[in-house]
Order: C-alpha cells, then sequence, then structure tokens
C-alpha cells in the first residue's frame, strides 16, 4: 500500500509540474495587483501628508512635476507604480519564486527601497536626497515597500511552493 500511495504521489507531482502555473501571466497579474494595491495606499499616503513625495515620482523623469502635482499626473503615478510592479513581480516570479515564507519577499521590497530612494530617485530627480527627506517620509515610504515585496514575494511563495500534497490524506479529504 504505501509503494501504490508513493506512485500516486508522484504522478501528481508530474502533473502539476506540467500542469503549473505559468510564471509569466502569474507574475503579470501579481505585479498589476501588487501596483493597483500599494499604489492606492502610496497615494493615501500623499493624501494624509505620510510622505513629501509625489504619487506620481516613478513618471518624475517623463513628466514635469507641475503636471505630476495635478489629477491626471495623479492616474499616470499610479499607472507607472503598476508598471514598475508588474516588472519586479516579473522579476521576482522567474528568479525567487521558489523561495519558501515572507522573508524573501519582504528583503526583496527593502533593496527595491534602497535601490528608488539612495540611487535610482535622487539621480533623476524623483526625489531628494534621503538625507533630506523628512524621516515621516522616509519611514512611511520603507514600510510600504516593505509591505509591497511582501505581497509579491508570499504570494509567489504559496503558489509556487505549495506544502499541502505533503499532508496525509485523511487531512485533504
Amino acid at each position: 500500500m504505501p509503494k501504490q500511495q508513493h506512485q500516486e504521489e508522484s504522478r501528481r507531482d508530474e502533473e502539476k509540474e506540467e500542469n503549473g502555473t505559468n510564471p509569466w501571466s502569474f507574475g503579470l497579474q501579481l505585479g498589476f495587483f501588487a501596483g493597483l494595491i500599494w499604489g492606492g495606499a502610496r497615494a493615501l499616503m500623499y493624501f494624509f501628508s505620510f510622505t513629501v513625495i509625489l504619487p506620481g515620482y516613478l513618471a518624475e523623469p517623463f513628466f514635469k512635476t507641475r503636471f505630476l502635482q495635478t489629477q491626471g499626473g495623479y492616474y499616470v503615478g499610479w499607472l507607472f507604480f503598476i508598471l514598475f510592479s508588474i516588472i519586479a513581480a516579473l522579476l521576482y516570479t522567474l528568479l525567487f519564486r521558489r523561495l519558501k515564507g515572507p522573508y524573501p519577499g519582504i528583503l526583496y521590497g527593502i533593496i527595491w527601497w534602497g535601490i528608488i530612494f539612495i540611487v535610482v530617485g535622487p539621480m533623476f530627480g524623483m526625489m531628494k536626497p534621503i538625507s533630506e527627506l523628512p524621516s515621516s517620509t522616509l519611514i512611511s515610504e520603507f514600510c510600504l515597500y516593505l509591505l509591497w515585496g511582501l505581497f509579491i514575494g508570499y504570494t509567489a511563495a504559496m503558489e509556487y511552493t505549495d506544502e499541502r500534497h505533503r499532508e496525509p490524506q485523511k487531512a485533504l479529504q
């Protein structure tokens, strides 16, 4: 009986690999929803003055600041955050999808925060250097990116490291 159960589990694992989730479409969907949810949270942070960085800061190299301060600029900024999230989620899904637990995603978000706020943002005029930003902005943005990375990383981990097949058969019924 155990041999038959082992063969059945092997067959299920092979089927899952063959019919598994496509990382490209999964990454696109994950990035879209990460950008939609956390881009909206970013806009609320700006509205409630938790941050001084415009919601459209990622569009800063392509649009004038004056435009990004308008309602249209707000939506363009949200769209840019969605596009950025799609790229980041695709990257995570293709490279790190097999990592388990929440910590890789948290680290991923912190790394992106560092890249944007320490290197790219000041270089392209998207924001002031971090030494000139208020502490409330730094803390709020850091926490947002941490949660954004957690959302991307943990969602991918749950999709690609499903541990349910290790449960006893009685637990699955």
